[in-house]
């Protein structure tokens, strides 16, 4: 029990005082199974040698990355900068309708200071924060080049030699214990890759539907909207709601029956999504209760900030594996 209790002290201590960087880890472990599931489905289809097919695969990924660049970097980059200045001038709009109607102003006096209340705030820079969160990532990426370098250096050794590391950590877990952690890592390790696989899927069909939907619409940038859309659906539920909020701002400038459709074609988009991809991706990916998914949102960005947003559901779905198999089963008498 004591040392059960020094464990957890320790813990719960590492977590305040290295949070961001245990985030950085997590990420990198994320980045390399993506690599080694890859190179993993290559060696199984080519026979090649494990190094061999997570080289391809490295390649394979870099040479996407630079064409896209090099043929659409900029059309990219200008519709994002587009999107967000249509974003910003569209909440500066939407502030000054809302103040010239009394209603709209008492629910401006009301407002949260995040969400540009007259508390010391605005909608201009709710807007820009907006923008800034969710459209200026090519502005910021600058900023965020050493992370980004970390995580993918760190991932690619990793998956370069994962039992390494993994046989590192085997070592630190008493003797009685490491059948069972051998077994436990490598159950979080199949559940983070079916999770990254099923969740590729979902945000693919959800950008292409919402940009296909949004420019049959007639809504400008529906392209930026659409990756958009597909970045955001990255997080579960929350990124649902963080994907729409662009495309209906933009859809007011249009008309109320346009924001109309907007607002009506991500409902179906979603709905689709909640109803018809998702339960079709559980079957073979990772299955998990709708309210663990957004406490855990709730609770991981909460601790770790916007990182801990991002990552709580692949963190929670590794979490709920391991717990799968530290916890004895129920007995069907047992249930409730």
């Amino acid at each position: 029990m004591l040392r059960l209790t020094l464990v957890a002290a320790a813990i719960m201590l590492a977590i305040w005082l290295i949070g961001d960087v245990l985030m950085v880890v997590f990420a990198s472990a994320l980045f390399a199974v993506v690599l080694h599931g890859l190179a993993r489905v290559l060696a199984r289809r080519t026979k090649l040698p494990h190094g061999a097919a997570l080289a391809l695969v490295t390649l394979g990924l870099l040479l996407i990355l630079v064409t896209v660049g090099w043929t659409s970097g900029s059309d990219i980059a200008a519709q994002f900068s587009k999107l967000r200045d249509a974003l910003v001038t569209q909440a500066s709009a939407l502030r000054g309708q809302l103040e010239a109607w009394p209603q709209g102003r008492v629910l401006i006096q009301y407002l949260p200071q995040s969400m540009g209340g007259s508390q010391g705030s605005s909608f201009e820079s709710l807007s820009t924060r907006i923008a800034g969160s969710m459209t200026g990532f090519l502005g910021s990426a600058f900023g965020a080049l050493g992370t980004i370098a970390v995580v993918v250096i760190a991932g690619l050794y990793f998956a370069a030699d994962p039992s390494l590391y993994a046989n590192g950590i085997l070592r630190l877990v008493p003797l009685q214990w490491r059948d069972k952690g051998r077994e436990v890592m490598i159950a979080a390790a199949d559940t983070l890759w079916a999770w990254v696989a099923g969740q590729a899927l979902d945000m693919a069909v959800v950008g292409l539907l919402s940009g296909f939907g949004l420019w049959l619409i007639g809504v400008p940038l529906a392209f930026g909207l659409g990756c958009l859309a597909a970045l955001c659906n990255f997080i579960p539920y929350i990124g649902a709601i963080m994907g729409a909020v662009p495309a209906l701002l933009l859809a007011l400038s249009l008309g109320l029956r346009e924001t109309a459709m907007v607002a009506a074609l991500y409902a179906v988009v979603q709905f689709f999504e909640g109803n018809v991809m998702a339960p079709l991706i559980q079957r073979h990916a990772v299955k998990m209760p709708p309210a663990v998914t957004v406490l855990s949102q709730t609770l991981f960005g909460g601790i770790f900030g916007f990182p801990g947003l991002m990552l709580a559901s692949p963190l929670t779905a590794a979490l709920l594996a391991v717990g799968d198999r530290l916890t004895p089963k129920l007995d069907e008498k047992e249930r409730i």
